[in-house]
Formats: C-alpha cells, structure tokens, sequence
C-alpha cells in the first residue's frame, strides 16, 4: 500500500515537474521569438504605446478618484437624509424586539443567543431610563434654582 501511495507521489511530482518546464520553455521560445522578428514598425508602435500609458496611467487614476470621491460624497449626502432628528440630537435608540436568527446581509462579531439578545435589549432599556431620570432629575434641580433666585432676589 506504501509503495503505490509513494509510487503515485513520485509519478505526480515528475508530472508537475514536465509540466512547469514546458510551460517555461514554451514561454521563453514565444517570447523571443516574437521580439526576433519584429520589425522597425512594430518596435515603434510597442513604443509608441508603452509611452502612452506611462504618460496617461497618472491622469486617469486622477480622474477615477474624483469619480470615486463624488460618488462617496453623494451616498454620504443620502445616509444623512436617512438620519432622524433624534439621532442628531445624540439620543439613543433601543434594539427592536425582534427574535430572528439573523439579519440578512449583516454578521456580527457578537453572535448572541435569543436570551442573550433579551438581556442585551433590556439593559440598554435600564440604562436609558437611568440617564433619563438622571437628566429629568438635573432638570428640575435647575428650574428649582431659577426659581429660588427670583424669590429670593
């Protein structure tokens, strides 16, 4: 059994091996014999061409970026219409009640179980209630400030 599997092993190697050294030969034949018989017509338009990309290559990619860049900003100026008032303002949003397997097109780094989800949803709920009561709270120790200093002033 060794000795086929080692027999099959070899046979491949030398396969590969014929393989490499013709596509090596062939290309090296072609490739100098294309430069051989070249004429002086040829040798200036290969020139000719080589020059022109060389010069042009620079502009274009120029021209690609600015393509590029317009692009950008105009999807950018579309994910900015999409942006509700409460989003600029620095509010937070709480996660949709939702219990699918996963969202189509969007993978996570965190993978989360159902429950997982669940808890997940319900602290960011009990964290935005706090800030909520907190700033509700400074709020109101402001108003009481204005307050006192009218009455007392």
């Amino acid at each position: 059994m060794s000795d086929e599997l080692t027999g099959l092993f070899v046979h491949l190697g030398e396969s590969v091996w014929k393989l490499v050294t013709l596509v090596t030969d062939r290309t090296t034949t072609n490739v100098s014999a294309s430069f051989d018989s070249m004429t002086a017509q040829q040798w200036i338009r290969l020139v000719a061409i080589v020059g022109a990309y060389a010069l042009l290559r620079p502009y274009v990619i120029k021209m690609g970026a600015k393509h590029q860049e317009k692009q950008f900003e105009k999807a950018q100026q579309e994910d900015l219409s999409k942006i509700s008032p409460n989003q600029l303002r620095g509010e937070l949003g709480i996660p949709e009640e939702s219990d699918d397997d996963e969202e189509e097109g969007e993978t996570t780094a965190a993978d989360w179980g159902k429950k997982a989800r669940k808890r997940q949803r319900n602290m960011i709920k009990q964290l935005l209630d706090a800030e909520e009561k907190r700033l509700q709270e400074t709020i109101d120790e402001q108003e009481d400030k204005d307050i006192e200093e009218f009455l007392v002033g």
